[in-house]
């Protein structure tokens, strides 16, 4: 029998890849590449050319730009005067698991910042505790948990292994949460900082106080320059789709994660009395 946790794994990764408006446009095309041998031709047409024009504005225009710069702008840098925290937890995201797994050696994407700022907090705070979360959230392809790969390339970049503890078994946000608070246990008091990219921030600092761990925001990772960007169309139609699919799946976990329970608001932002 499918557990909920399980079966909510499994629908979110499904609504994931049609929330993308390169994956739904493109199925759309198709559709109506499929109607034009069929008594639904003109709709098939007309199909067609709407998945392409839609494409080109999701790609080209400053669309995907407008739809993540509220993200990433919910929540400020984290000021480092109020005091050294207790502990930094890292979000699993910027390894790449499927070709570390292939190649033998730590492989990083696009959200590295995740990672370079959890040495540098590591550094800079010898005894804040360091947590990363990150288990096998791949639905085809299972690689192994992203925690595993990530202690292997922080303690090459000099982070005593003693240091770090994982978290290896959750497959999305949700699951960070609840079983983060396993392994960290906080105590009342404690201050920790929550490293992940600054548009999924919202997200996940609804989630863990959901989940009753608060945690104090540490953006990194930004994807925009600022609002300079509303109005700087993309010279590459990939770098728009991709922007947009990004900014767009986002939306959609945020909108699903409040109308499910599991956030208690549409767009967390910092609370009263936080920077």
């Amino acid at each position: 029998m499918i557990g909920t946790a399980t079966l909510f794994f499994f629908l979110s990764k499904i609504l994931g890849f049609f929330a993308e408006p390169s994956n739904l446009l493109v199925t759309l095309g198709l559709l109506g590449a499929v109607l034009l041998r069929t008594r639904f031709a003109h709709a098939g047409r007309r199909l067609m050319a709407a998945a392409l024009v839609l494409l080109a504005i999701f790609g080209l225009t400053p669309l995907g730009n407008a739809l993540i710069l509220p993200l990433e702008e919910r929540f400020p840098l984290w000021d480092a005067s109020r005091g050294s925290p207790d502990g930094v937890i890292i979000l699993g995201g910027a390894v790449d698991e499927v070709i570390a797994s292939t190649r033998g050696e730590p492989a990083l994407n696009e959200g590295a910042e995740r990672m370079t700022a959890a040495v540098d907090l590591a550094r800079r705070y010898p005894r804040a505790r360091l947590v990363y979360s990150g288990g096998a959230a791949g639905l085809v392809v299972d690689a192994g948990a992203e925690a595993t790969v990530a202690r292997r390339l922080l303690i090459q970049m000099g982070i005593p292994p003693e240091r770090i503890e994982i978290e290896d078994r959750s497959r999305n946000t949700i699951e960070n949460a609840l079983l983060t608070k396993q392994v960290a246990q906080p105590k009342p008091g404690e201050r920790w900082l929550l490293v992940t990219s600054a548009y999924h921030m919202p997200r996940s600092i609804g989630i863990f106080r959901h989940a009753g761990f608060p945690v104090e925001a540490y953006p990194v990772d930004w994807r925009t320059r600022g609002a300079a960007d509303l109005v700087r169309p993309f010279d590459r139609f990939s770098d728009g789709l991709r922007r947009s699919d990004l900014a767009v799946r986002e939306w959609v976990g945020l909108m699903m994660y409040w109308l499910t329970g599991r956030s208690a608001e549409l767009l967390p932002g910092p609370l009263a009395g936080e920077p």
